[in-house]
């Protein structure tokens, strides 16, 4: 029996557009979850738990922000901060990932987004039920305090991942209708010129 060909879109590494970079995404995003689990259930040696899973979260905030963000679906974000006023501004940018012949850039692989939007919007959830499991156990209290810096880093990622999507599809379909609206100007230009040359 033959096994069917995996399709545009299907959960399978092997479809991705950028391979290795969609496995150290997924290898941050998971190993800062087992570190933490395997570690509250084999040892009670907080202070190691904690440095290990707060590094792994760093390298995936860091990781997934500046390249797998960038990588697997076009998107970036930052935050400035006004030296004059102090007042911290938000910036998202986003690749115009569509296809098309006109904007030059190669169009988004479906494997690369679902698994960055499932792995993205899945681990802040475990968090969550991990904390909720800490307090239902109640465990040390200072293991919670671990499960909120990673929620923190987590769902900050998560939001502004959302909202740079938000702003790229408003962008591009204001662009859409900026040039369609360019050509129907193009044609009733050459329309009324047409009528009051002859």
């Amino acid at each position: 029996m033959e096994r069917p060909q995996p399709r545009a879109g299907d959960l399978s590494w092997r479809l991705s557009s950028h391979p290795i970079t969609l496995l150290f995404f997924l290898g941050f995003r998971i190993s800062s979850l087992l570190f933490y689990i395997l570690g509250s259930i084999f040892t009670n040696n907080f202070i190691l738990v904690f440095i290990v899973t707060i590094l792994l979260l760093a390298a995936d905030f860091y990781y997934l922000k500046n390249i797998a963000g960038r990588r697997l679906v076009g998107l970036r974000w930052w935050n400035e901060i006004n030296t004059a006023s102090g007042d911290s501004h938000w910036v998202f940018e986003s690749q115009d990932r569509s296809g098309s012949v006109e904007a030059g850039a190669p169009s988004q692989n479906a494997t690369d987004k679902r698994f960055f939007w499932l792995a993205l919007y899945a681990q802040p959830a475990w968090w969550v039920l991990l904390a909720i499991v800490s307090v239902v156990r109640l465990l040390n209290p200072i293991w919670l305090s671990l499960i909120v810096i990673a929620l923190i880093l987590t769902i900050t990622n998560t939001l502004a991942f959302s909202r740079c999507d938000k702003f790229s599809q408003a962008s591009s379909l204001a662009s859409s209708a900026m040039y369609s609206g360019g050509m129907a100007r193009n044609l009733a230009g050459g329309l009324f010129s047409r009528l009051f040359r002859g």
